[in-house]
C-alpha cells in the first residue's frame, strides 16, 4: 500500500512511467492465443514508442505471424518493473501493450525477423490501481532521464551509504515512521526518491521530491546531497532504525 505526505509531489505521469519500464526493461512475456513464451533482450522501442521484436525467422511467433490469415496476429506483450532493492513486494508496476503483431521487412541475413506491435490498448498497473494510457500520451511522453541508471543509483544508495538512507528517512513526518522497522530505497525519478517504510506485515511509501527536477543521471548526486542537507535539520526520528535487509 502506499500513502503521501500532504499535498501529492509531483511525479511521472502514468505514460510517461509507461515509457520508462519500457526502455528499462531486459525482458517481457508474449501471450497470444494458445502460446506464452519469455523474452530477454529481444525487444527495442523507438521514439514514437513503437516496439519491435527481433526474432529467430524460423521461430514459433514469426511462424504464427507469417501464418496468420491477414499478417497480423493478437499479441499481450506484458513488461514488469521489479524494484532493484531488497524491499518487501519487489514488483513496482505492470505494463501490458495489447494489439497486433506484423512482420517489419524482410529477415535478415542472420536468420532475425522483426515483428512491430501495433498497440490497440495499452495498460499501466501498480498495487493500488490499473489505468488506461491513451496512445497519444504514449507517443508524447518521454522515458525519465534515469530510467536506465536507476537500478544502479538506488543500489549504490542502499548498499554503500546505508546511513544516507537513514538521514533521508529524517524528511519523512514522524507519523509515517510509527511502527516502522525498516526503511530503504525503492524508486528515484527526476522529481525525487521514493522510500518504502517497512512495518512487521504492512508497508507504505514516501516521496521526498528534490527541491529541482534533474535533468540527466549527472545530477542526481547533487540532489540527494541537497535533500540530505535538508534533513541535517531534522531531529532524529527513531534510534535503530534498519536500512538493510
Amino acid at each position: 500500500m502506499s500513502s503521501d505526505t500532504g499535498a501529492r509531489p509531483p511525479e511521472p505521469t502514468p505514460a510517461e512511467r509507461v515509457r520508462s519500464v519500457l526502455a528499462a526493461a531486459r525482458s517481457l512475456t508474449v501471450v497470444t492465443h494458445g502460446y506464452r513464451c519469455d523474452l530477454t533482450g529481444a525487444h527495442r522501442l523507438d521514439d514514437r514508442a513503437r516496439l519491435t521484436l527481433r526474432l529467430p525467422a524460423d521461430g514459433h511467433l514469426a511462424a504464427a505471424v507469417g501464418g496468420a490469415p491477414h499478417g497480423d496476429l493478437a499479441a499481450m506483450l506484458q513488461f514488469t518493473d521489479v524494484a532493484p532493492t531488497a524491499v518487501r513486494d519487489r514488483v513496482r508496476a505492470r505494463v501490458t501493450l495489447s494489439g497486433w503483431l506484423t512482420q517489419a521487412g524482410a529477415a535478415t541475413a542472420a536468420g532475425g525477423v522483426d515483428l512491430r506491435l501495433d498497440p490497440v490498448r495499452v495498460t499501466f498497473g501498480t498495487a493500488d490501481d490499473v489505468v488506461f494510457v491513451g496512445l497519444d500520451e504514449l507517443v508524447l511522453a518521454e522515458a525519465d532521464p534515469l530510467a536506465e541508471h536507476e537500478a544502479g543509483l538506488l543500489l549504490h544508495l542502499a548498499d554503500d551509504h546505508p546511513d544516507a538512507v537513514e538521514r533521508l528517512a529524517r524528511l519523512v513526518p514522524p507519523h509515517h515512521l510509527h511502527g516502522v522497522r525498516r526503511v530503504a530505497p525503492l524508486a528515484v525519478d527526476r522529481y525525487g526518491v521514493t522510500l518504502r517504510l517497512e512495518h512487521a506485515r504492512a508497508h507504505h511509501d514516501v516521496r521526498l521530491p528534490f527541491a529541482v527536477p534533474l535533468r540527466d543521471a549527472a545530477e542526481f548526486g547533487d540532489r540527494v546531497q541537497a535533500l540530505l542537507t535538508a534533513a541535517h535539520g531534522c531531529p532524529r526520528r527513531r534510534r535503530g532504525l534498519r536500512t538493510r535487509p
